[in-house]
């Protein structure tokens, strides 16, 4: 494996330009961050994104796994004595993993198969003469190798079978013409379990079900393998068998003697014993990666918008995390996020103390200057939402439905633990709910993204290929905000390009011992803190109300310079090119041009000096449901306001203030075909539905959004 064969795989498979792979590459492997390189170094990536990026470091970890996996197969072979030039030549010029396997195959050590017993009983050489189909009296072949072992002629002639089946299963051109013909015809087809139909009736859609393999989408793949697991359905992956058979046929057998018939026989068995089935997990396991990949980048990008969904800002905040008989925790916090008090109401049965409830909430919001109200989507959560609304406060309180998913995990994690010693899980849980709301990125990162509940079948796909992701989205988001450095958390700060648990646990305990940091510079006094570390974290880091106001916006410390190159050039201050947009459209970026530094870094400073500061996701905005309670309260053709609150790739799921969420289907969101239902909507967003079917008995509720 060389270098340059690597750089051009890599180029190749991400379409991109290979001097622009190898920079990447080389960034990576000095230790920098996907995000720093697609902020900060635009002009050696050509501007790549953050996926991009990404591509090309996944590339070249297959690549790395694969040379691994070329040295077992070489040493494998080795040890066996039977590694010739022309075989090692093969495997080291081997790039795809499955052609790897295939050569591997004959040479890989098995558990005692029909063809080794057969072997070892002698029948080798009675096999390879079968195989020429030249001789019509293989009965006379059989008897030479008649013993104790094998007794007879039948057991003779089914041994060689049987090695001559292993051979066809272990032959490359073979496997290659059945994937190929699996590739074009396979279908998946499933059935329902013997005596599973009332038991396993939500898989009702697949108990006698078929699609071909190639068509079948991945909501629907992960539908029926959860099935499978589950035992209510039986699934099997393949094409028509005769015409398999036929295929191989064709390629094996030559002319019609008795040999040939015995090869045909073999032929038959090899299928249906080995080649068939292995064939078919090779399929139903690509198929489970293509599945994985697509809900994986949908929970991704549903990740995505619930972390740079609009925060409130920094009011004082009343968090509820509703409830029945246990009542509804109140819990009352600061504009840092800070529990100034917590309580518990009953405003719902069985004690219905509506009248103690209210007073309770207009004291509380009057004593700590509330400017908001959050309360939980879960249990009691509508009526709560209703209690809030008809209270009257003494002075304007916005309330607002928070997404509560996850916060239960939050409560009983060791985090919640470390921030409320002293506090049960269900005054955490307010408090998550109550941040959550102010700040939904700071909250959110302290929880297990597959936790938060906004994705298609996460429990089903392929979990390290899901962390993997789910982490990449997290930093991503962190860095794209840009992180309070004075307020962030530990959970936030980890998160941060270039830092890590140790760090990030550093600079919460710098701020401890020495108060809030006063520049950007300050970072490099934290214990830990070399300049690799800083130069990768610093730019993504903001210092509010610091001496020199560059701190607080996403220009890197290594490119101040040419910011006080510019306002000195204009006879100006730095405070001056920030706050006067005249004097940055006065800037003529040329003359700052230098080797290192080019047009797109120049634009991207300019861009950061016009909004120092801003948080790049909005402003938190309030919303009301319609006057429904229950699933019995709809009709058709009804149009009432909800809330997306998760997209899958077959569509999106609507919130309409009762228990269950309704279905927009893809063919539903918009009079045009509509391939992505992230191309028209986006989580949290409020927008109207019509209500065009409802099924009580499953539950469902189907929605069109459609000239609404």
């Amino acid at each position: 494996m060389t270098d340059t064969v690597h750089l051009n795989l890599i180029a190749e498979r991400t379409q991109l330009a290979k001097h622009r792979v190898q920079n990447v590459l080389g960034l990576l492997s000095n230790g920098a961050t996907i995000p720093f390189i697609a902020r900060y170094r635009k002009e050696v990536t050509g501007s790549m994104d953050e996926v991009q990026i990404a591509a090309i470091q996944q590339e070249a970890k297959k690549l790395d796994d694969l040379a691994k996996r070329k040295e077992t197969v070489l040493n494998s072979i080795e040890e066996q004595g039977k590694l010739t030039d022309e075989l090692r030549q093969r495997i080291e010029a081997c790039y795809d993993m499955t052609v790897l396997e295939d050569i591997y195959l004959p040479y890989k050590r098995k558990r005692k198969t029909r063809a080794s017993a057969a072997k070892e009983r002698g029948l080798e050489p009675l096999a390879e003469q079968i195989l020429l189909q030249r001789n019509n009296n293989v009965a006379q072949l059989a008897a030479a190798y008649l013993s104790d072992e094998v007794p007879t002629v039948e057991d003779a002639l089914q041994g060689a079978r049987d090695i001559i089946a292993e051979r066809i299963n272990e032959d490359e051109k073979v496997r290659n013409r059945v994937r190929s013909i699996f590739r074009r015809e396979a279908l998946i087809t499933s059935k329902v379990a013997r005596g599973k139909k009332e038991e396993g009736a939500k898989y009702q859609d697949y108990f006698e079900f078929s699609e071909p393999l190639k068509k079948c989408p991945s909501h629907r793949i992960l539908a029926i393998r959860r099935g499978e697991e589950e035992g209510f359905l039986r699934v099997s992956i393949g094409p028509d068998e005769e015409e398999v058979v036929y295929q191989l046929e064709k390629m094996v057998l030559q002319g019609y003697g008795e040999a040939t018939e015995q090869v045909k026989l073999a032929l038959h068995d090899g299928y249906k014993r080995l080649l068939s089935p292995s064939i078919e997990t090779e399929f139903r396991n690509l198929s489970k990666d293509k599945a994985d990949e697509e809900a994986i980048k949908v929970f991704a990008e549903n990740l995505r918008q619930l972390l740079l969904a609009a925060p409130l800002g920094q009011k004082r905040v009343i968090g509820l995390d509703p409830g029945y008989r246990t009542g509804c925790k109140v819990v009352c916090l600061d504009e840092n996020g800070d529990l100034l008090h917590n309580t518990t109401i009953y405003p719902h049965p069985p004690k219905s103390d509506e009248f103690m409830a209210k007073k309770t909430l207009i004291d509380l919001a009057d004593r700590f200057q509330a400017g908001a109200i959050a309360v939980g989507n879960g249990t009691a959560g509508r009526e709560t939402m209703q209690l809030c609304r008809k209270t009257d406060f003494k002075h304007p309180l916005e309330v607002f439905m928070v997404n509560e998913a996850g916060a239960s995990i939050y409560s009983a994690s060791a985090v919640a633990r470390e921030e409320f010693p002293d506090q049960d899980v269900t005054v955490r849980g307010a408090v998550s709910i109550g941040r959550r709301l102010m700040d939904p990125l700071a909250e959110l990162v302290k929880i297990d993204p597959k936790s938060i509940g906004v994705g298609q079948y996460q429990h089903d796909v392929s979990q390290s290929s899901l962390k993997d992701s789910l982490d990449r989205v997290v930093e991503s988001c962190v860095n794209a905000v840009g992180i309070n450095l004075n307020t962030a958390s530990k959970s936030l700060l980890v998160h941060v390009s270039g830092l890590g648990p140790t760090l990030a646990q550093n600079i919460v305990d710098y701020r401890s011992e020495n108060g809030t940091f006063p520049s950007r510079a300050t970072l490099k006094k934290v214990a830990r803190m070399g300049e690799k570390a800083f130069e990768q974290c610093a730019g993504f880091l903001r210092v509010r109300d610091a001496k020199n106001p560059l701190d607080n916006t996403g220009v890197h410390p290594e490119s101040y310079s040419i910011v006080k190159q510019m306002a000195k050039d204009l006879g100006c201050t730095v405070e001056d090119l920030i706050q006067k947009s005249s004097l940055r459209e006065s800037i003529d970026l040329k003359r700052y041009l230098t080797d290192a530094v080019g047009l797109p870094t120049l634009k991207d400073i300019l861009s950061e000096l016009a909004k120092p500061g801003l948080d790049p996701r909005g402003t938190a905005k309030s919303f009301e449901f319609a006057n429904i309670q229950s699933i019995e309260d709809l009709h058709e053709g009804m149009v009432v306001p909800g809330i997306v609150n998760n997209i899958t790739n077959f569509g999106a799921f609507v919130d309409i203030g009762i228990k269950e969420s309704g279905l927009v289907h893809v063919s539903q969101m918009a009079n045009r075909f509509v391939k992505n239902p992230l191309d028209v909507v986006s989580l949290q967003q409020q927008v109207n539905v019509r209500v065009m079917n409802i099924d009580i008995k499953r539950k469902r509720i189907q929605l069109s959004m459609k000239d609404v």
